[in-house]
């Protein structure tokens, strides 16, 4: 079957679901065994089709709907991080990704614009960073600069701040997904200027052993943070089949589902630059331990563990 005839054969019944929402828990069984036929060959025949990826957000929605009106086993706060939030994340795995390719681009801006002028990272710094990290390298001690401030006012401070960024770069996608972009873009040629700061002095690796501690999650969350903003955005410019205000709402609301879910993560990484990062001097597994499992974690939950979750939901045993 041609595409076009797949479409037209089935518009008024896609539309009806998406619309129409039932709390009926026969026809939201009906609505999602129809919607994962119908997806099923859409992926056969169909695979890069826009509207093989609006059915398969259509069918999360249904799949979402039938978790909320069977009898939990569970309180709703663990099926949020076991089922809600990771299914939330495998609808917009796109715009994670292209908020992950803002940030590496801007990076690597960041890091050339350093290499070819030597006043880029004062300017993006400030200098009275640069110049106390200088005095600190001079003194045989780099990553000083995670010393000097009490622990627990430290781990506050920076866990209020990052949370403070994540919830703009989410609010900012109202902005047409613009203002998103610029806090990406601003975050991540910080990180680039940064980062070649070291790379100059000899001291890539040891700056990254220290400040990537904390930085794996918190570069993360802020990358995540950043998809929230873009699903939100992106609902303002392509509301599909909803009106606009309804896509709106949906999208912020789904939006701010995905940042809250990144408090957790910002309060750990907050605790590891509060109370881990000034221990400069520690082994180089306790460093790497540090670090790769919290890179593991992250491609884990937000990127593996969606993936799975969602195919055992349409493939394997949808109800109960």
């Amino acid at each position: 079957m041609r595409e076009a005839a797949f479409i037209k054969q089935n518009t008024a019944k896609w539309k009806r679901y998406a619309t129409e929402p039932t709390s009926n828990p026969d026809e939201l069984a009906h609505r999602f065994i129809e919607l994962t036929d119908d997806l099923s060959f859409a992926r056969t025949f169909y695979p890069d089709s826009d509207n093989t990826e609006y059915l398969n957000s259509l069918t999360g929605k249904i799949h979402q709907a039938i978790y909320r009106n069977k009898k939990e086993k569970t309180n709703r706060f663990v099926l949020f991080w076991k089922q809600e939030l990771p299914l939330l994340m495998k609808m917009h795995h796109r715009q994670l990704f292209y908020a992950f390719l803002i940030f590496a681009v801007a990076c690597a801006l960041g890091a050339l614009s350093a290499a070819y002028d030597d006043t880029f990272v004062r300017l993006i710094m400030g200098d009275d960073y640069v110049n106390k990290t200088l005095a600190n390298i001079r003194k045989g001690d780099p990553m000083a600069v995670y010393k000097k401030q009490e622990e627990t006012s430290m781990f506050l401070y920076i866990t209020i701040n990052n949370i403070k960024v994540a919830f703009t770069a989410f609010v900012l996608g109202a902005l047409f997904s613009v203002g998103t972009f610029w806090i990406l873009l601003q975050n991540g040629i910080m990180l680039g200027a940064f980062q070649y700061f070291f790379y100059k002095h000899g001291l890539l690796l040891t700056s990254a052993l220290t400040i990537w501690i904390h930085g794996t999650l918190e570069i993360s969350a802020i990358v995540i943070a950043g998809c929230a903003g873009f699903v939100m955005g992106n609902s303002l410019l392509f509301p599909k089949t909803f009106s606009r205000l309804e896509s709106f709402r949906r999208g912020a609301k789904q939006g701010l589902k995905l940042v809250v879910g990144l408090v957790p993560i910002f309060i750990t990484a907050g605790f590891l630059e509060g109370f881990v990062t000034r221990h400069t001097g520690m082994p180089l597994y306790a460093s790497l331990c540090i670090i790769l499992g919290s890179a593991a974690f992250i491609v884990f939950y937000f990127i593996y563990y969606p993936y799975r979750l969602q195919a055992k939901a349409i493939y394997e045993k949808p109800l109960d």
